[in-house]
């Protein structure tokens, strides 16, 4: 890197009085930010640490003694109380890491709060790649978080409490949401308003978090520039007052400063919030300046500096949409804004939020498909109905949070915020649920993502200059992602698999031939089969689509190979000498007498078996050197 940063300088100085090679310094300027990312990252490598507890654990089987600091509140599951702890103890030695505390509901009668310094007893689960095809990868986005395992425990013991910036702003925003809820605001109301002004979305309901989803706003219930934006002009509001003299304008400068990051830290430093809070700090340090800020620049800049600090936010799927959905605002909109000027201010107010819609709309939609598989076609209407609306929240809200800050909010203000979120919710209910407009289950692959946003840049090059040349580069593009996509078809209709899913308390085989599969399981699977998310996200995932749904059999016939299934009933045929040996529902049967009858060359057991069974089963396959897969530890199993 020294080697690199040195050339760099030379070129750079050296090229400002001599006619030198442009090329050379670009090239200087690639090393040097891929060599300073690279460092970076591996800087910010928590489990590189000799200290880090994933380090010193050899035995993940046996309950250990942790000492944790809380740091955040995570949304919880139907069982657990969930959070986020930094370890500073494993075993009474000195340990560092991130992990997911999480505490049984029925059994927690104390709760931490931010910044208390805790000690538990509990198993350390290390995280694991999801055991079934094309499923989100929970664990590979935790590790994105620095988080490589999670606790599971029923007590704990609270030590004292650490004061400090964070856990002080996380308590503080506790206290607001309390004399929020002593204000009469009803729950639905009160946790869409903890969304909207204090990024707290741990508590909204599936059912309007689903709504939000379908309508194409659930970017709303995130805090980002929006917010930020309306915090920085209420704050230059109040200043005004303050003369522009060198002094006030460089204490205005500093009291903005210190709001955007105040509300930012506040919010919990999500990476949209982040980026907001950065480069609205860049624009009002330039205003300070008074110099014209190159928007791009301070994009590009924002991004660079969060990156330094967090470069896991680069994984973030947040952070990617935040940044896409910006640029391509800054880039497009005014291109679209020009197809149409109308007169009268209200028109133009309306078809200003219709061109940032589809702005941001086209910058996302790629990213957001390839994550989601989805897409809501009425995001302009949702737009449309609520921005305005949502200006009025945002205003009512920050008055009503501000109440808060003191003790609980008035009657009137409270009805009046309450009211508002309702006719939101509302509007956003009556657009979801318009579900023919909403687009499911949308085979999109990493390839089609970096060839969409290659047709979709190339087309806009040619919107901006109408040439021949870019309209055949960008006619190339689109050429070039329906050539993926048709080779993607391709190579699925010549696939052949069957695959044994872990499937918990039942039992899922598909038998794909192509694109068409074929599903065997009980009747209760078979009827909620749309709605299973297991067999949606390998259709999903491989381009393919149910043809037959059929009741589990005992023998099955796929590439010259016999697969016997054996369920409860322990109902089989003697003399079939299978390949493949599925065990399902925990039968009452002879393992030795059935492997030394069968012979199998490979015994399947899924996670429709009881854990008992199942170890002795594995003991007998040892002893008879057949190999053995359990789907509960291994993942599903591939023909």
């Amino acid at each position: 890197m020294a080697l690199s940063i040195t050339g760099l300088l030379i070129t750079y100085f050296y090229g400002r009085k001599h006619t030198f090679p442009k090329l050379l310094f670009g090239h200087f300027v690639i090393s040097t930010s891929i060599l300073v990312g690279v460092s970076t990252a591996m800087v910010h490598k928590e489990n590189s640490n000799p200290k880090h507890y994933t380090n010193q654990i050899n035995d993940y089987e046996k309950p250990r003694f942790l000492d944790l600091l809380i740091t955040e509140k995570l949304k919880n599951t139907s069982k657990n109380i969930r959070y986020v702890g930094i370890v500073k103890g494993l075993d009474a030695q000195t340990s560092c890491g991130k992990v997911i505390l999480n505490l049984a509901k029925k059994d927690s009668s104390i709760l931490p709060k931010i910044g208390n310094r805790i000690q538990v007893n509990g198993i350390i689960f290390k995280n694991k790649p999801p055991l079934n095809p094309d499923l989100f990868d929970y664990g590979k986005y935790l590790e994105n978080q620095e988080i490589y395992a999670q606790v599971y425990a029923r007590h704990i013991r609270i030590v004292k409490y650490e004061s400090g910036l964070w856990s002080g702003f996380s308590n503080f925003r506790e206290n607001i949401i309390k004399n929020l809820s002593r204000s009469k605001i009803t729950k639905e109301e009160l946790n869409v308003l903890n969304a909207l002004i204090l990024g707290q979305q741990q508590d909204i309901s599936p059912e309007i978090l689903k709504d939000y989803q379908y309508a194409g706003a659930v970017h709303v219930l995130s805090v980002s520039g929006l917010h930020v934006g309306f915090i920085l002009l209420f704050i230059t509001f109040l200043l005004k007052p303050i003369g522009n003299s060198r002094r006030g304008s460089l204490f205005k400068l500093v009291l903005i400063l210190l709001s955007l990051w105040a509300f930012a830290i506040l919010t919990g430093l999500s990476p949209s919030i982040v980026r907001s809070a950065v480069m609205f700090s860049f624009l009002a340090i330039g205003t300070h300046l008074r110099r014209t800020v190159n928007i791009y620049h301070t994009l590009l800049v924002s991004m660079l500096l969060i990156l330094l600090f967090k470069p896991s936010f680069l994984f973030d799927v947040g952070f990617q949409l935040s940044y896409l959905a910006l640029f391509f605002i800054l880039w497009l909109q005014p291109i679209l804004a020009k197809i149409w000027e109308p007169e009268n201010k209200i028109i133009k107010y309306f078809w200003d939020i219709i061109t940032v819609s589809f702005a941001a709309q086209i910058g996302a939609m790629p990213l957001s498909i390839y994550y989601f598989h989805q897409f809501p076609g009425l995001f302009f209407v949702t737009n449309l109905l609520i921005l305005p609306l949502l200006g009025i929240i945002m205003a009512v809200g920050v008055l009503a949070i501000l109440i808060a800050c003191f003790g609980a909010v008035p009657y009137l203000i409270a009805k009046t915020i309450e009211f508002l979120i309702r006719l939101l919710n509302n509007i956003i209910h009556w657009v979801a649920s318009m579900d023919n407009f909403v687009f499911r289950n949308i085979s999109f692959s990493k390839e089609m993502l970096l060839a969409s946003y290659l047709a979709v840049i190339l087309i806009i090059l040619w919107i901006k200059k109408p040439k021949f040349n870019r309209l055949a580069i960008a006619f190339l593009g689109i050429v070039t992602l329906q050539g993926i996509f048709i080779f993607q078809k391709s190579d699925t209709s010549n696939k052949e698999e069957l695959i044994i899913f872990n499937c918990r308390k039942n039992t899922i085989i598909t038998e794909r031939i192509g694109k068409d599969v074929t599903i065997y399981s009980n009747d209760s699977i078979l009827k909620g089969i749309d709605n299973n998310l297991l067999i949606q996200s390998y259709l999903v995932g491989n381009f393919c689509q149910i043809r037959n749904k059929k009741k589990l059999q005992n023998l099955l016939y796929f590439k010259n190979q016999k697969v016997l299934i054996i369920d409860s009933s322990c109902v089989y045929t003697n003399g079939i000498n299978p390949d493949v040996l599925v065990i399902t529902a925990s039968p009452k049967l002879n393992i030795d007498r059935l492997l030394k009858t069968f012979k199998p060359k490979k015994v399947i057991v899924d996670a429709s078996n009881y854990k008992s069974y199942i170890r002795l089963w594995e003991a007998s396959c040892r002893k008879q050197k057949i190999p053995f897969h359990n789907t509960n530890e291994k993942g599903f199993y591939k023909i």
